[in-house]
């Protein structure tokens, strides 16, 4: 089993940098191992026409503010940019972090997100074509002198990127999502981590068993692949009052909260340790809170302080 890592996944939508950064700090300052950011221009699973920081160049700006956590972004859309230039991010992001950026990448989902900014949206299996060559050239790029690539949607010609990640053997890859015919062949292939949303406990293990037929297929052992999922919840010491504090954040926020979705917690701690300490006998070494903004810091401060000392226990 490998070392478990608890942590938040937060966005950049609705905020001011300052509270990010003030969220950032508290998840580091509670022993929190990971936070991260999402890839998106628009607000997501909530009302679109509100503010919204890039992704990218927010993080670096967290990861200089912060001094150990490590730093995520939970995933890249493929779409959005050349590879060659998320390569050349992605290690500038891992110098001013000293080493504690982690890069998801996906094939991007938010259509009305692409029509509004002119971004091309291909049919998703061109999407994932381009998924498999983008990870080949972006892993190229930060280990090979010179990284040459004709495919058939990315073209590189002796193409050199320097400096290298300060990471070795490299910046840690994550690939987001759970399709089983190409996004877990391509974890299978390419990736260091697999993340996706948390699923039904039987489900989670159709989509492992699926990935470990992808690993049989390429040579790989499964276990080598960290595992994070991302999950809800709202906790209280009385879980009474955890639905109480779920109706009135919902009040406050109206259609800038995310709706909760069928496997979120609404309860005590122990509630979300039943839920969890299957996945971790599942193997998933990385557990990712999702934290919105506003901060909860009621569930922050309970889940850090009892849920990840018990599942580690």
């Amino acid at each position: 089993m490998q070392n478990l890592r608890f942590g938040i996944h937060s966005g950049q939508q609705y905020t001011s940098f300052d509270d990010l950064l003030a969220l950032f700090r508290q998840a580091e300052d509670l022993g929190l191992d990971w936070a991260s950011v999402f890839d998106h221009f628009l607000p997501i699973q909530c009302d679109p026409t509100g503010p919204c920081f890039d992704g990218l160049t927010t993080l670096a700006a967290l990861a200089a503010g912060t001094r150990h956590i490590r730093c995520g972004m939970l995933v890249t859309g493929v779409t959005y940019r050349h590879p060659a230039m998320l390569a050349k991010i992605a290690v500038t992001i891992d110098h001013i972090s000293r080493g504690r950026f982690e890069l998801g990448m996906g094939a991007a989902w938010y259509e009305a997100e692409h029509v509004g900014y002119g971004i091309p949206f291909p049919p998703i299996g061109r999407r994932m074509d381009m998924l498999e060559e983008a990870v080949h050239a972006v892993k190229s790029l930060w280990t090979q002198t010179e990284t040459t690539v004709h495919g058939t949607h990315y073209h590189l010609e002796s193409a050199r990127a320097e400096p290298k990640p300060l990471q070795k053997p490299s910046i840690p890859l994550w690939i987001g999502g759970v399709g089983e015919k190409r996004t877990l062949r391509i974890v299978a292939r390419h990736a260091d981590g697999w993340n996706s949303i948390i699923l039904p406990v039987e489900d989670y293990r159709h989509k492992l068993a699926v990935l470990e037929r992808h690993c049989q297929e390429v040579g790989r052992d499964a276990s080598s692949i960290r595992r994070s999922i991302v999950f809800q919840a709202v906790l209280d010491t009385d879980r009474a009052r955890a639905v109480e504090r779920m109706r009135e954040r919902t009040e406050r926020l109206g259609n800038r909260m995310a709706p909760m979705g069928a496997e979120a917690v609404i309860g005590t701690p122990q509630d979300l340790v039943d839920r969890l300490a299957p996945f971790v006998q599942l193997g998933v070494s990385d557990f990712l809170l999702l934290s919105r903004m506003p901060a909860d810091d009621v569930t922050l401060k309970l889940y850090a302080e009892v849920v990840a000392p018990a599942l580690r226990a």
